[in-house]
């Protein structure tokens, strides 16, 4: 009897602990089954773009690359025709050389002959002072003896001193032409030349504006205008990307940031590669209001995204814009 008891006893202990076992386990798979999943977080690999334009507009004439192409800096990419530009060139090379004849002739001054000519009607001029001098002197004799009237005398005065002044005036015009153009003339004629020559310059640089180069070594991402269309000022005609800075970028939340820091490293899959790389956190930047807030739970606090970019340590080859990068939970 009492042997049938205990084995009762020891039935229903072991019922109980089977019971608290199972329970046990349903209750694991429960909070398992109902606990939030972490998710591991995927962005994209992006790289830098440069948008190739012309300052001046311009039908498209020929482009010299095509999508996909890889191109060195320096090389040509495309050409523009712009009559305007090669008229303001014509233009402006006629001014110069009109503002050069000018300098060239104030620093020369007079021509020899001119000079000449000067110093002859100089001379012209001091042989009529002379004789309306003398003449001035016989006219006052006679004066002075009673023969001829005071009238006379100061007209044959009055030829006189008009023929010295004539004279003098004749003189200065022979040392202006002697000596040249004023200082003051030069510098002036110098400065419309360098003005005239810095227009040039102006026109040279739109012309070299119609022959644009790659301004970095990349690939061709994109070609806006063919030929024979019109390009605006400043329009990209060109898009170029380089394969050699790119980066990976996360939309992260805030509460999930902890381990993103400045500089921190973080092994990312790529599954277009079929490889692991290590990036490096090089940037954090908060997204738009209006694509960033989310309630954590009614009642709770809001929490924004944040944009963070990681750097590759390496640049493995066949690495493009728009590949997927999986990092594993934080």
């Amino acid at each position: 009897m009492a042997e049938r008891k205990k084995a009762s006893i020891a039935k229903t202990l072991g019922l109980v602990v089977v019971g608290v076992g199972v329970a046990g386990f349903v209750a694991w798979g429960l909070s398992k089954a109902f606990a939030p999943r972490v998710l591991p977080l995927q962005g994209q690999i992006e790289a830098q773009e440069v948008n190739v334009s012309s300052k001046v507009p311009g039908r498209v004439g020929q482009v010299h690359v095509r999508i996909g192409q890889a191109v060195k800096a320096g090389e040509l990419l495309f050409e523009l025709d712009s009559p305007e530009v090669a008229a303001k060139i014509t233009q402006a090379k006629s001014a110069q050389a009109a503002a050069q004849a000018v300098s060239a002739k104030a620093q020369a001054g007079a021509r020899p002959e001119e000079v000449e000519m000067a110093r002859l009607s100089w001379e012209r001029a001091q042989t009529a002072a002379r004789i309306s001098r003398t003449t001035f002197d016989r006219v006052d004799a006679m004066f002075k003896e009673g023969v001829l009237a005071r009238q006379k005398r100061d007209e044959a005065e009055a030829q006189w001193q008009a023929a010295d002044q004539q004279a003098n005036a004749a003189k200065a015009q022979y040392e202006m032409a002697k000596h040249g153009a004023r200082a003051e003339d030069k510098r002036a004629a110098e400065a419309q030349a360098l003005q005239v020559g810095g227009v040039v310059q102006e026109a040279e640089v739109a012309q070299a504006e119609t022959k644009i180069k790659a301004p970095i070594a990349g690939e061709v991402a994109k070609v806006q205008i063919q030929p024979g269309e019109l390009a605006p000022q400043g329009f990209p005609v060109v898009t170029l990307v380089n394969l050699a800075d790119t980066w990976a970028v996360l939309q992260v939340r805030e509460d999930e940031m902890s381990a993103f820091t400045m500089g921190s490293a973080h092994n990312g899959q790529v599954p277009a590669l079929k490889t692991e790389l290590v990036f490096k956190v090089s940037s954090i930047a908060v997204l738009p209001d209006f694509a960033t807030w989310r309630a954590a739970r009614p009642g709770g606090t809001d929490l924004r995204t944040f944009e963070i970019r990681l750097r590759p340590a390496q640049v493995p080859p066949g690495l493009r814009p728009g590949m997927s990068v999986v990092f594993a939970p934080q």
